[in-house]
Order: C-alpha cells, then sequence, then structure tokens
C-alpha cells in the first residue's frame, strides 16, 4: 500500500522500491506507531477535525490492529514500504475507508520522528535501569572485598596497592557518569515533534500540546522545520552509548587479563567460558572478549549518525532513514552488554590470597617510604631520588624492601628510624591513603554509602 501513488502513473522499479524500504528493520516500531496514532486520532476528535464517532473508530480500529500484531494474526506485507503505511493498511482492513482519516493533519515525516523518539524514551530508561543492576552488583562486590589489597596499575606496570573494592568502585562512578549522559539525553528525546506535518506546520486547528500530554512527553519540538529534521537526540544517545561502551570495554578487558594465567586475580564460572577446539586444558573468557569486540559496532553506529546528518539541508531527505538501523543497532548492543556483564560479575570469583600477594611486588610501596621522609622535612624531590637509590640497590642484592635491615635504611638517610617498617606493608600504604575518594578503608566505606544511597533514590 503506497500512501503517494496519486501522482504517479507508472509504478516503481521493483529495485528502487526494495532499496527505499524501511519495513524490514522499521516494523519493530509498530507498537509506538500505533500509539502515536491513538493519540493523534483523539486530539482530532476533540478538535473536531473528524467527528467525535470517527475518532471512537479510528481509535477502536487501531486497537484491534495492535491486538492483531501483537497475537501474530495480523501480518506484516514483506513488500510494504514502511510501518506506517503497513498500519495503515491493516487499519483499512478492519473499518474501511473511514481509515484513509487517520492521515488528516499529519506527515509521515513528524510520524516517524514521534515512533523514534517513543521508542528511544522507552529503550533509554530499560538501559538505565540495566544500567544500575550492573552498578548494584559492583557494590555488592566491592562490600565482600573492603579488606581485599591488590596492585593498582599505571603503565600497565605495578604502582601502588589499593583495595579490589577501592578498584570496583572506579566503575561505579563510571557508569554513574553514564546514567547522568543518558538521563540528559531522555530530557531531550521527551519533546513531542507532532503537529509539524511535512516540515511546515498544518493549516488544521490541531492541539499538538494535548497529543504531548497524551504520550507523557514534556513538550514540544519548537520549530515545525526541526522537528522533522531533528536526529541530534538519536545522535546523543550514540555519543553517550559510546562512552558507556568504553567503559564497558575496559571492564571486560580487566576480566580478561585478570582471569589470565598470569595474573590469576579472577575465575570466570564455566558458563560464562568456552573452550578451545584444538586445546582440550583451554578456558577462554570469550563473552568479555566479545564485549570489547562489540565496542567497536556502537562506535560504528555513531558515526554513521554523524555522516548522515553532516551537510542535510533542511528538512526531511530520506537520507534520515539510515537513522535507525544504527540507533536500533547500538541500543541491542548496549543491551545484550549490560545484561552480559551483569551476569558474568556476579558469578565470578576472585583469588584474594593472590591479588594480596601481588600487591606488595614491584616495590609498590616506595611511594610511602618517600612520603615517611617528606613527613621528617626532607623535600620531596630528594626523597624521591633516595628512594629511587634504594630500590636500584634491592634490586641489585635481590632483596625487598621488608627485607632491609634498619642500618640499610639508615645507610641512605639519617631520617629513617625502626617505624619506615611500619609503613612498607600493602596493608599500611593502603590504610595510609585517607585523602578523600582514596583507597583507605573509611574512604572506600564512605564511597559505598554515597554508592547505596544513589541506588536507592
Amino acid at each position: 500500500m503506497r500512501l503517494w501513488g496519486g501522482r504517479f502513473a507508472k509504478d516503481p522499479h521493483t529495485l528502487a522500491l526494495q532499496f527505499t524500504q524501511s519495513l524490514p528493520f522499521d516494523r519493530r516500531l509498530a507498537e509506538y506507531d500505533i500509539e502515536g496514532s491513538i493519540a493523534h486520532v483523539r486530539m482530532l476528535g476533540r478538535c473536531r477535525i473528524v467527528t467525535r464517532e470517527e475518532a471512537r473508530q479510528l481509535e477502536a480500529g487501531l486497537e484491534k490492529v495492535r491486538a492483531a500484531l501483537r497475537s501474530g494474526k495480523a501480518k506484516l506485507d514483506a513488500n510494504g514500504e514502511d510501518i506506517h503505511s503497513e498500519v495503515e493498511r491493516l487499519l483499512l482492513e478492519e473499518i474501511g475507508p473511514l481509515a484513509g482519516k487517520l492521515h488528516t493533519a499529519r506527515s509521515r515525516n513528524d510520524q516517524v520522528a514521534l515512533d523514534v523518539r517513543l521508542y528511544l524514551r522507552e529503550e533509554l530508561d530499560q538501559i538505565r535501569g540495566q544500567v544500575r543492576e550492573l552498578q548494584e552488583t559492583l557494590v555488592t562486590l566491592a562490600e565482600c572485598h573492603l579488606s581485599t589489597p591488590m596492585p593498582g596499575y599505571t603503565h600497565t606496570q605495578l604502582a601502588q596497592p589499593v583495595l579490589l573494592a577501592h578498584h570496583l568502585m572506579a566503575y561505579f562512578w563510571m557508569f554513574q557518569r553514564d546514567l547522568d549522559r543518558l538521563a540528559a539525553c531522555r530530557t531531550r528525546v521527551n519533546l513531542c515533534p507532532l503537529g509539524a506535518a511535512a516540515l511546515a506546520g498544518t493549516s488544521f486547528p490541531i492541539d499538538p500540546h494535548f497529543v504531548a500530554k497524551l504520550l507523557g512527553f514534556s513538550g514540544l519540538v519548537p520549530n515545525s522545520m526541526d522537528a522533522v529534521s531533528d536526529r541530534d537526540f538519536a545522535l546523543e544517545f550514540l555519543s553517550d552509548a559510546s562512552v558507556l561502551m568504553v567503559h564497558l570495554s575496559r571492564l571486560a578487558n580487566e576480566i580478561v587479563l585478570w582471569s589470565t594465567t598470569e595474573f590469576g586475580f579472577l575465575h570466570l564460572d564455566e558458563a560464562w567460558c568456552t573452550g578451545s577446539s584444538i586445546m582440550p586444558q583451554k578456558r577462554n573468557p570469550d563473552p568479555a572478549e566479545l564485549v570489547r569486540g562489540k565496542a567497536g559496532r556502537v562506535f560504528g553506529d555513531l558515526l554513521c549518525g554523524l555522516t548522515v546528518l553532516k551537510g542535510l539541508p533542511l528538512t526531511y531527505n530520506l537520507d534520515l532513514q539510515e537513522d535507525k538501523e544504527a540507533l536500533f543497532d547500538a541500543v541491542d548492543t548496549a543491551r545484550v552488554v549490560l545484561a552480559v556483564m551483569k551476569e558474568m560479575l556476579a558469578s565470578a570469583t576472585f583469588d584474594v590470597e593472590r591479588m594480596a600477594a601481588a600487591s606488595g611486588r614491584g616495590f609498590s610501596t616506595a611511594t610511602e617510604v618517600a612520603d615517611y621522609l617528606v613527613r621528617k622535612g626532607v623535600p620531596f624531590r630528594e626523597a624521591h631520588g633516595i628512594v629511587g637509590q634504594i630500590v636500584r640497590y634491592c634490586e641489585k642484592q635481590g632483596v625487598t624492601l621488608a627485607d632491609l635491615s634498619v642500618a640499610e635504611w639508615h645507610s641512605f638517610s639519617k631520617e629513617f628510624g625502626e617505624d619506615v617498617l611500619g609503613i612498607i606493608s600493602p596493608s599500611g600504604a593502603i590504610h595510609a591513603k585517607r585523602s578523600p575518594g582514596g583507597t583507605a578503608p573509611e574512604r572506600v566505606q564512605e564511597q559505598i554509602a554515597a554508592a547505596r544511597e544513589l541506588l536507592a533514590g
């Protein structure tokens, strides 16, 4: 069913129809298209653009179409042009020629903008809920590991000991920023474009504020030309989803590293591992690896959206049809990755003994020794040089800081006393980091308390 055939004496080329057809992917907008149409016909009846009885029949017919699609009784025509024409075709089958009044005071241009906004608003709420579930998992794990030391890294080299809880909470705050971005995005998604018609508005006495209220929008898009051509809200989501995928990919990469034999910090449940077709001993963290790979899909979706809009003149152009596949793919990818990461982490176990042992390697408490000297009045740059000499001495002797005698300490600086032995353990170094946001247990507990308050809000 073509909504525009009257102008043409010749049927479109089959290939042209296939090339421009959007039904294979915009069919997922059916529920939103019907929801928007119901609000539209209620407004048409309220404004006497159609009679009250006609509005009632149109709405009843749309409800029947929705029920038939949900049950599978109604089928979309594989050769249909788009979801809008298919809904109208099914409505025609239900109520007859009156279905032709459905499109009064409306264009597919403002209709599709509405459908996408309704779809994305709902998906945003779902994704935000999944992010919060992943945050809950991270906080629960952090609460279980408030006394588990592990090595912290810079440049992928052993740096300073931290609490595993502190490390996990770093990801909590990353995801909190994602939540903030997604919430801000939702405010810009939540504006109603219906009433813009093709681009210039309509001469019918419509009440778009009534439609916006029925559909739960916070207001209207203020300019009709912008209403039908704007996809900034989709770009914003794709950008926010890309940052979210960066964070998920970083966490997945740590899971991959930590589950290696060389690290051995984390053991994934067998349900989240796969084997090798040739090496019987293998236990591969394939889901975590795939999370890293899928991040690239979402980055590509963002680039697709940016490229579609770059240089696009006002107002609607069929280029905008290309926004949907990218948007749908980003939504689907983010949702499945969030589900996978939550379950994979929740069932993982940490080798706390191995992490604790690793936390003291590589002279990880050397900074504490330098700070010790600073507290004795030695300038930090001088203290840094002294501790560097001590590390070099230990490396040559094949010993650790804990192996040095008080006399050896004293040989490098007269400021060293027996109390230096109390600051070179990973536990001592961790407890000393009491600055706001630091890794000392009381600071991490503060983070967890703040996180719990956010999750409860």
